[in-house]
């Protein structure tokens, strides 16, 4: 169930549903939402410190990214990342070039608008990322994964795919949304 749960999120409007036979229950997972529900599924035992999940996405070169997140007054975080629909636990390239954005985002937007006194001064990406919930998916045509598991993507064009989506999108996101 957690599986097609997962799939159901990962795949917008989809509708998957599961049977068991022996004790006639039943699950039917459907999110027109997509990514962004998942997120907001992660947080629901959390405060969150804006209101709906920030959605961004796009394609570079073939390769499709989705990227949804969203702040909590919490103080850890959870940040899932996929290929092709696979669960990649360890992260990635997709993961990396996410955090490297998400943190020079933040510190440009803090320091355009006098959050920060000057410019040697900025935010550690582990401070950026307290109280984030984030899922990233990317569907890569030439997928590359490190160990048998494929539990880490290693297509190091993805890094920089994402990595521009979420500056151009997010700093966007912020200008729009102050």
């Amino acid at each position: 169930s957690k599986r097609l749960r997962e799939l159901a999120f990962l795949n917008a409007g989809l509708t998957i549903s599961i049977e068991d036979k022996r004790t006639a229950r039943e699950h039917l997972f459907h999110y027109p939402g997509g990514i962004s529900s998942f997120v907001e599924h992660l947080s629901t035992a959390k405060t969150p410190v804006h209101g709906e999940a920030i959605y961004i996405s796009g394609e570079r070169d073939g390769v499709g990214m989705e990227v949804a997140l969203q702040w909590n007054e919490g103080y850890s975080e959870t940040i899932y990342t996929f290929a092709n629909n696979i669960n990649t636990s360890e992260g990635g390239t997709h993961l990396s070039g996410f955090r490297a954005a998400l943190t020079r985002t933040v510190n440009n937007y803090a320091l355009k608008n006098g959050f920060l006194k000057k410019e040697g001064e900025g935010l550690e990406g582990e401070d950026v990322r307290e109280g984030l919930t984030a899922v990233i998916a990317v569907k890569v045509p030439e997928p590359q994964f490190e160990g048998q598991t494929k539990t880490k993507l290693g297509n190091s064009e993805v890094k920089g795919y994402v990595e521009t989506l979420v500056n151009e999108r997010l700093a966007s996101f912020f200008e729009e949304h102050p």
